[in-house]
């Protein structure tokens, strides 16, 4: 496969159509209903903290943001737009906090949002291990077939876990398909790092989307040729690829940012869809901000 040019473009502006005039609009809680039907809460990990962090379910959420961090920029983008409800894969308040003053960053965004009438939603792990998920997204983008997960959620369906692994229709190369996870990722300073023959081929592809560096033994289990993930540190990596047979898997390394971007346009679309089938028409908007933390990188050859 020969990968197209990546774009350099920031992830474009994706709106729904606009709301037919004198619908019922959801409230939050209306909108945390249909995010439970899609991603329910008992799919996420025992560590992991989803569900809402800002706001009262009795306000309307007539205008709906997805984006994959709540930073800074984001709230600014939801507020300038007029958003009732931010809907992020990251949590603000993965680790707790003892105050939400002001004067940090974490008490900042609070603030913003509860003065600017906005409401803050979480879908984390729940949101990679569900179907139609994180992982499936991606799966579904480098063309997989036959798909699985990786680690089968102990709440969850067969098919609800995190990762996924399957086949692609042919095999190819590992240059050419890790040139085709490049050219589908939006574009980010770090790129694509790749560990592995560049000539090998590869056919059964295993992916997860944000960091996938302790899915390694399942990763193996599988029979994975090559694995796609993020944030994959020296040591993990060292010894995974130590411990590889015939130099499987080969690893991808992309963005953590970029790998769970993919998901918010369907998660958007689904979303909107559960709401129609409940009576409710909402705008539904994907974050323009790209909030990959990594400015520009340095490497051999450049200046």
């Amino acid at each position: 496969m020969e990968a197209e040019p990546q774009s350099t473009e920031q992830p474009s502006d994706q709106s729904s159509e606009q709301p037919t005039e004198g619908a019922t609009k959801p409230s939050v809680g209306d909108a945390l209903l249909a995010i439970e039907e899609l991603w329910p809460e008992s799919l996420a990990e025992s560590w992991d903290t989803v569900g809402l962090v800002v706001g009262r379910p009795e306000r309307s959420a007539a205008k709906i943001l997805f984006a994959v961090d709540p930073t800074h920029d984001v709230i600014s983008e939801a507020l300038d737009w007029g958003a009732d409800l931010v809907i992020v894969h990251h949590p603000l308040m993965m680790k707790p906090v003892n105050s939400v003053a002001a004067s940090h960053f974490k008490g900042n965004a609070v603030h913003r949002l509860i003065e600017g009438g906005c409401a803050l939603a979480t879908v984390h792990t729940n949101g990679d291990s569900a179907v139609g998920g994180v992982s499936d997204v991606l799966a579904d983008a480098f063309g997989l077939q036959d798909v699985h997960p990786l680690a089968q959620s102990a709440d969850g369906l067969p098919e609800e876990g995190i990762g996924r692994v399957g086949n692609l229709s042919e095999g190819t190369t590992l240059g050419d398909f890790a040139g085709v996870v490049f050219s589908i990722l939006p574009a980010v300073a770090g790129g694509v790092r790749v560990a592995g023959d560049r000539d090998a081929m590869v056919r059964r592809v295993a992916v997860c989307g944000g960091a996938g560096d302790s899915l390694f033994d399942q990763v193996r289990e599988s029979g994975a040729d090559v694995y796609v993930t993020a944030d994959l540190r020296h040591h993990p990596v060292s010894e995974a690829r130590e411990a590889a047979r015939d130099g499987r898997p080969y690893l991808i390394d992309v963005s953590h940012f970029g790998s769970e971007w993919l998901w918010l346009t369907p998660a958007a679309t689904a979303l909107e869809n559960v709401l129609a089938d409940q009576g409710f028409t909402a705008e539904i908007r994907v974050s323009t901000v790209n909030s990959d933390p990594w400015d520009f990188v340095l490497t051999p050859g450049t200046e």
